[in-house]
């Protein structure tokens, strides 16, 4: 049986565990912060999520796991099956990252503090994202899933990088919400299915423990 290593309140640890969840595969939680001794063992480079295979190799980095849980559980699959449609689906993933959630994590620190941020790093932060903005509305559909009829991993993956996108936009002022048509409309159902619901569920419960990491930290 497959072990996710990480903490629920960490959006990358909640793309491959939601995608563990809708193949239906049995796995573990291994409750872990990558200060942890021994965590390098796991994730040389200490980040979060990673996962021990049942053969017992260790993998890390989300869209890593994600893509190893594609090819490892093929059942219920979540990607598409011709390759142009496969990296179609990739690209949007990776667009996703590199255009919403990551330009939108430099803000965390001040979401977390509440502190206001500086206006140079908004500027910046705001240039990105809109780059992001304009990817989505050249490539997602939304009708009734990101890329069309049916779920797959971008599904998966916007739906948790808008976890952290969402924070650093409080902040700058940009509505995602307003700029992406059908953005609103399909994030609050897939907010909706049990999947999400269960994993929110779980995120909230490690609210206090993954504070208390932060502030142990300082």
């Amino acid at each position: 049986m497959p072990t996710l290593h990480g903490f629920a309140y960490s959006n990358y640890y909640n793309m491959p565990k939601h995608a563990l969840l809708y193949k239906g595969v049995p796995f573990e939680e291994d409750l872990v912060y990558p200060s942890a001794k021994d965590y390098g063992q796991l994730s040389p480079a200490l980040k979060v999520p990673s996962l021990t295979t049942d053969e017992g190799q260790h993998l890390s980095e989300a869209s890593v796991l994600c893509e190893y849980i594609e090819e490892a559980y093929p059942d219920k699959p979540l990607l598409p099956t011709t390759p142009i449609a496969r990296n179609k689906n990739r690209q949007l993933m990776r667009m996703t990252e590199l255009y919403l959630e990551l330009p939108n994590r430099r803000l965390l620190p001040f979401s977390f503090s509440n502190q206001p941020a500086p206006e140079a790093l908004i500027a910046e932060v705001v240039a990105v994202v809109d780059r992001g903005i304009n990817s989505l509305n050249a490539l997602a559909t939304f009708d009734p899933f990101v890329l069309g009829e049916e779920l797959t991993m971008a599904d998966i993956y916007l739906f948790y990088a808008l976890t952290v996108a969402n924070m650093g936009c409080a902040l700058t002022g940009v509505n995602l919400n307003a700029r992406i048509p059908g953005l609103e409309s399909w994030h609050a159902r897939f907010a909706a299915d049990p999947i999400s619901q269960k994993v929110a569920a779980d995120m909230e419960a490690n609210r206090a423990g993954f504070f208390g990491y932060i502030q142990g930290r300082r």
